[in-house]
């Protein structure tokens, strides 16, 4: 992708403008950033996947003014004239690779903070009702028509004892209806309000993860707990392997100093000082923290499932194929930093080599490209393993 090559997705504004100009900072409408534009599920479809119990949906609606919200799976759904009715399905990029291909054209931001794409369908006034989200969001109208009314504003108060986060003081900045290929993005905190206008309203949103300073410290202290039972040889947990350079702290605590006492309950200074030393001698380093968000954001959907692959035709370790090219599969994830390199979340036994890298970015290597020849057997076999086990797929032609 060149990235300051002007998009109609971006309203013909390159990927570096856009995050430059709008990304964490003002909303911006854009007029048929997919042109004649598909949706990647029929509304049919959608509600098939409502139906499922290993799919997580939502049904809300307004019964006498009042909210209501009710968790699938759904044995029945309400008819388009039934009204003020909206359906939203989670994480249809992990059911629909016409969903997952949706959510590849937004690869300009990186694949950390790449979430989920929801999907919703509505019946004429059918929303959610005014509120803000904690992360970025790209709402793409693919059927029908919706009316949003969306700003910045500082009171974002709730109102209290809704199944549903309602902001108390709505104060739209704009408004606007969006056609089929139209698409709104929000910054975080960005108010909005959106409601379907006339039946058969389907808008996609393409959802950006946003972790709190809270879930990142905790993660990167679990990461480090896993180390230092890594480096003694015990079970690390998911973040211990391969255990990274660092103290082993299997020295045990010792203190011929200490005296007599008569507060026999009283914790002795010396042994709070030692435990202190112990995180002083831990690297809080870059290693470690990629380590933790490198597992982390790979770690797949819980409803993930893969499939191995039923007729082995190719071995990856012995009789590298001259044609075809390695896939991804929609629901694996795979990142690298440096030399690590994570997958589904864990920490691939073999460096992020040139090919590897390729497979990450491009989520397919060409089994001719020159980087292929230069692949170590360690990581010939871990290729072989993630074909085996249905996290990436060979494509014969």
């Amino acid at each position: 992708m060149n990235l300051d090559h002007a998009l109609p997705l971006l309203g013909n504004q390159s990927p570096n403008d856009f995050m430059r100009r709008y990304w964490q900072r003002k909303p911006l409408l854009i007029r048929q950033a997919i042109p004649d534009f598909k949706p990647p599920l029929t509304i049919a479809a959608i509600k098939k996947l409502a139906r499922r119990d290993d799919v997580e949906s939502r049904l809300i609606w307004r019964e006498n003014g009042e909210w209501q919200m009710e968790n699938g799976p759904f044995a029945r759904l309400p008819k388009d004239n039934e009204g003020d009715w909206t359906l939203l399905v989670q994480s249809v990029d992990l059911l629909s690779d016409a969903a997952s291909e949706l959510m590849g054209l937004f690869r300009f931001i990186p694949d950390a903070r790449l979430d989920d794409v929801m999907i919703s369908i509505a019946s004429h006034g059918g929303g959610v009702g005014p509120h803000f989200d904690s992360y970025d969001v790209f709402l793409l109208q693919a059927a029908g028509e919706r009316e949003w009314r969306y700003g910045r504003q500082k009171d974002l108060s709730l109102t209290p004892d809704l199944p549903l986060k309602i902001l108390s003081n709505f104060q739209p900045e704009e408004k606007a209806v969006l056609a089929p290929g139209d698409m709104l993005y929000l910054p975080p905190q960005a108010a909005h309000d959106g409601i379907a206008v006339g039946d058969g309203c389907m808008t996609i949103s393409i959802g950006f993860r946003a972790p709190t300073q809270a879930t990142l410290a905790r993660g990167l202290l679990e990461a480090a707990a896993d180390q230092v039972m890594a480096r003694v040889g015990l079970l690390g947990g998911p973040y211990g392997e391969p255990a990274l350079p660092g103290p082993k702290l299997s020295a045990v605590y010792r203190d011929p100093g200490q005296p007599a006492v008569d507060t026999p309950a009283a914790l002795p200074d010396a042994l709070v000082a030692a435990t202190l030393e112990t995180v002083e001698k831990m690297r809080f380093d870059d290693a470690l923290a990629s380590r933790f968000l490198g597992c982390w954001l790979t770690e797949p959907h819980n409803q993930s499932v893969f499939d191995a692959p039923e007729d082995m035709d190719v071995d990856l370790e012995e009789d590298w194929p001259a044609v075809g090219r390695l896939v991804l599969d929609r629901r694996s994830r795979m990142l690298y930093r440096g030399k690590q390199l994570f997958i589904n979340g864990e920490t691939a036994m073999t460096p992020a080599d040139a090919a590897l890298r390729q497979l990450a970015d491009a989520r397919s290597l060409d089994c001719a490209h020159p980087a292929c020849a230069k692949l170590s057997p360690e990581a010939r076999s871990c290729l072989a393993d993630w074909l085996d086990s249905g996290w990436i797929h060979y494509v014969a032609s």
